[in-house]
């Protein structure tokens, strides 16, 4: 039991009032225990559901009465600095509480048929780490990754959906720069929003409503003498084209961007009418990061995949392949136990598939190929894919053949 349960257990048995500050502090406060990266507030046909997402799935953490609704929407928003009194619209807010001590929440209400719904996105900076050798990548692409960031100038991307862990690699990669060099360069970043505050990096966080947005804040910004620069995400076509100029013109560029897959960048900026010669030029590395829940260590034991998974990997890897890990009990998954909340997975490891753009990917990016042949011209070269990295998590019974199918099975070639 957590504790927002044992304070409505007490409000059930004492009949006393709601605070309901302190109940909004009890669900942040168990979501904090828990990990978890957000909070999800439902409104339901007779209850007010409460769902955390911990390693990327979401977990039910208790469950509401549905007369707290307005109560609990009312304090969010007082929280969040939103507008109170008006419902029924969406909203976005941003709250950070002096109880949680520098823990940041992001608040969006979104109106449904039943009610308001709250997410909360949670930004606790004693959760994470910025060191880029404990971020779980292999040592080869490590390796591969720090020769790339030492290049004095260029454009290095990051790319994986939403939750992939884009934000938390840009900011290890900006750390390592920091271990470095010190404060012997000129690192700046334009971000939406500041996350964590760094020393000695100039942190800008955009502010729409005075037009400061990511294409004013960079042009502003290429005057300030950066020699490392990091985007918090290109999203248009203005904000590509400085961040190529950028990557030209002797500054080092570090950003993230939202592709299917990692050579798929290359289509992307295209389509942002970016002319194949510049990106061949400036554009030095992509990195497509995934996320994997990682076995508990707890309850974890040999089992045998399910059967789509087992066809799966006869299809892609033999069948010689599979005889032989299930043969030397290679495939292991967690049963659950009160270590993982019985969900058989207790944390998440990085799978990585680093391009970096040698002259064999640029003559494909420069005669406008397809974007098979641009993953096909870097995994000749060395590149090890997203579906590689999580089979060697799998073979090393770190996480089920079903988790590396749902999460990077699309990216096999």
């Amino acid at each position: 039991m957590n504790k927002t349960e044992d304070y409505l257990k007490e409000l059930a048995e004492g009949g006393g009032a709601v605070d309901i500050s302190a109940l909004v502090n009890h669900i942040v406060d168990d979501s904090l225990v828990l990990k978890a990266s957000d909070i999800h507030i439902e409104p339901w046909e007779d209850v007010l559901g409460v769902r955390v997402r911990c390693s990327g799935q979401l977990q039910e953490l208790v469950y509401i009465p549905k007369e707290y609704h307005p109560l609990i929407c009312g304090r969010i928003k007082v929280m969040a600095n939103m507008a109170s009194h008006i419902k029924d619209v969406p909203q976005d807010g941003k709250a950070a509480p002096p109880e949680f001590n520098g823990v940041q929440l992001r608040v969006s209400v979104f109106p449904t048929v039943r009610g308001e719904k709250i997410v909360i996105r949670i930004f606790n900076p004693k959760a994470r780490t910025f060191d880029i050798n404990s971020l779980g990548f292999d040592e080869e692409t490590l390796n591969k990754y720090v020769k790339v960031l030492n290049k004095p100038t260029g454009l290095v991307l990051l790319t994986g959906p939403t939750g992939s862990g884009k934000t938390t690699a840009i900011y290890a990669s900006i750390g390592y720069l920091l271990e470095k060099h010190q404060n012997t360069v000129a690192i700046a970043s334009v971000e939406d929003p500041v996350e964590q505050n760094l020393m000695w990096v100039n942190q800008a966080q955009l502010n729409p409503a005075q037009d400061f947005t990511y294409v004013s804040a960079l042009r502003s910004l290429m005057r300030q003498d950066p020699e490392v620069i990091m985007i918090g995400e290109i999203r248009d076509v203005d904000t590509a084209t400085i961040a190529v100029t950028a990557g030209m013109t002797g500054h080092l560029v570090i950003s993230t961007i939202h592709s299917g897959t990692t050579s798929g960048v290359f289509a992307r900026l295209i389509n942002m009418q970016i002319e194949p010669f510049l990106l061949a030029s400036s554009l030095i590395g992509v990195l497509g990061v995934r996320l994997l829940r990682l076995n508990c260590e707890g309850c974890k034991a040999v089992y045998t995949p399910e059967e789509f998974a087992l066809a799966h990997l006869r299809t892609s890897e033999g069948d010689a392949m599979v005889e032989d890990a299930i043969e030397q009990e290679l495939f292991r998954c967690g049963f659950g136990c009160d270590t993982c909340s019985n969900t058989g997975y207790a944390g998440r490891g990085a799978v990585t598939e680093l391009m970096v753009v040698n002259e064999d990917v640029r003559d494909v990016v420069m005669n406008r190929r397809p974007t098979r042949e641009i993953q096909e011209a870097a995994v000749k070269c060395g590149m090890q894919t997203l579906w590689e990295g999580g089979l060697r998590r799998v073979t090393n019974g770190e996480t089920t053949i079903e988790e590396a199918l749902m999460k990077v099975a699309s990216e096999m070639l």
